[in-house]
């Protein structure tokens, strides 16, 4: 029994989750003020915590959870009662560091607060390129380690003005305790870099020159909250081509920013849902659909019916937009209706953090840099969604979400899993949370693996995660394998493999703590299996226990391997070759089957040499390995209809399917047949619909039908084998997820055939469905087979 004094009690309370750097100290510190409560407050390297002293902390507790800040999210509030200490008021402490788990808030776009003073002239912050408050501005990017207090971010090389540090210290300030807090007086400057040289000036004249450059058909490298921009006027068609070929970005889109929805509405289609996406608070690149009289250069998004677009999140970015030399009087329209805002890097490398690091390999790309002195501790490039269903779609996750946590159900062990090549991400297990890293990108140069430990060295420091053992992909290739082999030896913990499209689904599981067995569709490019093949179209019967493969889309060689996945021509030759009756393929009619390739324009286009390389290594599995992938068959279907027939970026031959999808003809629009072979695990054989295709090829169909009638083939494969696998087992939960689930169309049809079938079905919405997926199912199931051991 606690004791008392004059019938008042004192509680600790422990408060977890984002409360640290959203103002939530301030928060509580003027309620408890304003209500005669008295105690502390102190953020903890573990979260919060309060001492009150009151009769009874209910009515504290729920205004508390009911009305904290817009950026806090408290996760769980733990109370304890404790001896009285006869408080004289309520304070805040200074910081205490236990070496526990907290969560940090992500970086958050600026709020409209610092926004009207960002362009009030009479605001002593005026123009202040890095203006916040406790409710926007970075985090993330600049905290070094926990607690959040100024001295661990990169801010601590600052020391606030005496206005600045009145307002830091002042409960009823909107700026009171914000870390970053600064001004045009002692915060960081903006400086403009133009043929080597520094462009002397004020703020003022750095911006009209910048303004003055994207003007007249400069690129900029534009350094932001987590990294670098590359920025040019997007409606000039010639510097946007130019941009293209410094970048060495062949076909793949561009993200485009405007200043707001109604602008982004002339050029894009915008759903209720997709312009409330635009204006979150964490400004998510969003992919929206092109209008018809799409009127911003095709270079931008060339091929492509979707176009990743943002508002701007910065203090920088608006005045880009905004400002003038006249714009004291007001000014009737932005200066730009659209800027083309691109990572900051050459293709396939890391984005660019620091002002030497940019100035260094951005030189070849960008024609001036507009750079400032605050550091990037750790960088992080845009999030990019969708809406699917009204429902968020991550294709890439990054910028505002992360390092937000997913809870695990049971969750004790200290865990690293380092993910996969492609996309990726690493995920950090440390009690019940797994921290699953922003975007890295592909681990095919020694930039991205460098990428990929600095933030694994940061998020180890910042969470003090001293992994017990780390979880890793099956393929022996993979260099995410290689390097948690080699940390496993160095640290001395123990590795587990873990399956590429098990871990897929078992993503899936983690988001939903599902732990009971379910029928899990795995949809991508390529994964390595069990039998050492690629695998990647595939039906598993999972559960925490481990996953048995049911079914499979049939084998089919890649011939010359990398060279097929790029070259989709050849595998669509291999599709075709296997679809030959046996009797025709034993007897090797080749002058049959070149007149036919001859029929679609394949000999004309690609050479009947080529053509000869490629069937002669068709059977040779050193130079041609078996693949189930489903990329694939969206690889070959792409090639036959003269579509795509390159890949000059990972999904491109997919993408260009959906782009070409005809809505208006979705009634008139059938199947194609397939065929499931019974074996264990079974096949599915789409000879049949490659047979179609080819057939409707040869009567000049619209391919946009046949776009549709292969879209709505894989939807019904997925329906079939579901119906098979509940027939044997009884098992009616279906987890969807892998890249191929990127796609809108097959997404949401399969989802609905299943629903109306009876199915409960579940995909990812926390993570990617691709493989940026990949670590977080890692994780999942090497957490639980820890717990067996």
């Amino acid at each position: 029994m606690q004791k008392t004094i004059n019938n008042i009690r004192c509680f600790n309370i422990f408060i977890e989750g984002i409360v640290q750097g959203v103002g939530f100290r301030p928060f509580v510190y003027n309620f408890a003020v304003s209500n005669g409560y008295k105690g502390s407050i102190k953020n903890t390297s573990c979260g919060v915590m309060i001492e009150l002293e009151c009769d009874d902390p209910c009515d504290f507790l729920s205004y508390i959870k009911d009305s904290c800040p817009p950026l806090a999210l408290i996760h769980s509030i733990n109370i304890e009662e404790s001896n009285p200490k006869d408080f004289s008021d309520f304070s805040i402490l200074e910081s205490f560091d236990e070496g526990g788990f907290t969560h940090l808030s992500p970086d958050i776009s600026v709020c409209s607060d610092c926004l009207s003073e960002l362009l009030d002239s009479s605001d002593r912050r005026y123009l202040y390129p890095f203006i916040n408050c406790t409710n926007c501005g970075p985090r993330y990017s600049i905290v070094k380690q926990v607690p959040y207090d100024r001295p661990n971010t990169t801010m601590s090389i600052f020391s606030m003005c005496d206005e600045c540090m009145e307002e830091y210290q002042n409960p009823s300030d909107r700026r009171f305790h914000a870390q970053p807090n600064a001004c045009h007086v002692c915060g960081p400057q903006l400086r403009l870099i133009l043929d080597n040289a520094e462009i002397e000036g004020s703020t003022e004249d750095i911006l009209q020159t910048s303004i003055n450059l994207l003007k007249h058909g400069y690129i900029l490298a534009l350094k932001g909250l987590g990294g670098f921009h590359l920025v040019c006027d997007a409606e000039n068609e010639d510097v946007v081509r130019k941009l293209r070929q410094r970048k060495r970005r062949i076909n793949k889109p561009f993200a485009v920013m405007s200043l707001d929805v109604q602008t982004i509405k002339k050029y894009c289609e915008v759903s209720q849902a997709e312009a409330a996406l635009l204006e979150d608070r964490r400004r998510p690149i969003v992919l929206l659909t092109k209008k018809r009289n799409f009127n911003l250069p095709n270079e931008i998004s060339p091929n492509n019916k979707y176009l990743g677009c943002m508002l701007p999140y910065t203090p920088l970015h608006h005045l880009l937009f905004t400002y003038s030399g006249f714009m004291k009087e007001g000014r009737a329209a932005a200066n730009f209706e659209a800027l083309v805002m691109t990572s900051g890097n050459i293709s396939e490398e890391p984005i660019a953090a620091s002002n030497e690091d940019a100035l260094l390999r951005l030189a070849g790309i960008a024609d001036a840099f507009l750079v400032h002195d605050r550091d990037i501790f750790t960088r992080v490039d845009d999030s990019v969604l969708k809406i699917h269903d009204n429902k968020l779609v991550f294709i890439r996750r990054a910028r505002g979400y992360v390092p937000e946590s997913v809870e695990l159900t049971g969750g004790s062990f200290d865990i690293i899993a380092s993910g996969a090549d492609i996309k990726n991400t690493f995920t950090i297990v440390k009690g019940d949370k797994a921290v699953i890293s922003q975007h890295t990108g592909d681990l095919e140069n020694i930039e991205t693996i460098e990428f990929f430990q600095e933030t694994l060295d940061n998020l180890k420091s910042v969470y003090r995660a001293s992994p017990a053992a780390i979880a890793h992909d099956l393929h022996p290739s993979y260099h995410s394998v290689k390097w948690a082999l080699n940390y496993s030896d160095k640290s001395m913990i123990k590795s587990y493999s873990v399956q590429h499209h098990y871990a897929h689904i078992a993503s899936v599981m983690a988001e939903k703590n599902l732990t009971d067995r379910l029928i899990g569709i795995a949809f991508d490019g390529t994964g390595y299996g069990t039998d050492g093949n690629l695998w990647g179209g595939e039906f598993l019967l999972c559960d925490l226990e481990g996953f048995k493969r049911f079914a499979h889309f049939g084998y089919i060689p890649l011939p010359g391997g990398e060279m097929a996945i790029k070259e989709c021509w050849r595998t669509a030759i291999s599709y075709l070759w296997r679809a030959m009756p046996e009797i025709f393929i034993k007897s090797y009619r080749r002058k049959e089957f070149i007149d036919m390739l001859d029929s679609i324009g394949f000999i004309q286009k690609y050479g009947i040499k080529k053509i000869d390389n490629v069937l002669k290594i068709m059977d040779n599995r050193h130079f041609s390995p078996l693949s189930s992938g489903a990329g694939r068959l969206f690889d070959a279907v792409s090639a036959l209809t003269g579509i795509c027939d390159v890949n000059t970026y990972e999904g491109e031959s997919a993408a260009a399917l959906e782009n070409i999808l005809d809505e208006q003809e979705v009634i008139q629009t059938v199947s194609y047949p397939f065929e499931i072979k019974n074996a264990d695990p079974c096949s599915v054989d789409f000879s049949p619909m490659i047979m179609s295709i080819l057939n409707d090829i040869r009567n000049a169909d619209n391919v946009g039908l046949i776009s549709h009638r292969f879209h709505n083939t894989l939807v019904d494969v997925i329906r079939a084998v579901a119906n098979i696998i509940r027939h044997e087992t009884g098992i009616n939960s279906v987890a969807l997820s892998g890249g191929v689930f990127q796609n809108k169309y097959i997404t949401e049809n399969a989802s609905q055939a299943l629903l109306r079938n009876g199915y409960d079905v579940f995909f990812n919405e926390k993570v990617p469905c691709n493989d940026a997926g990949i670590s977080l199912g890692q994780a999942y199931i090497l957490n639980h087979k820890l717990k067996r051991e």
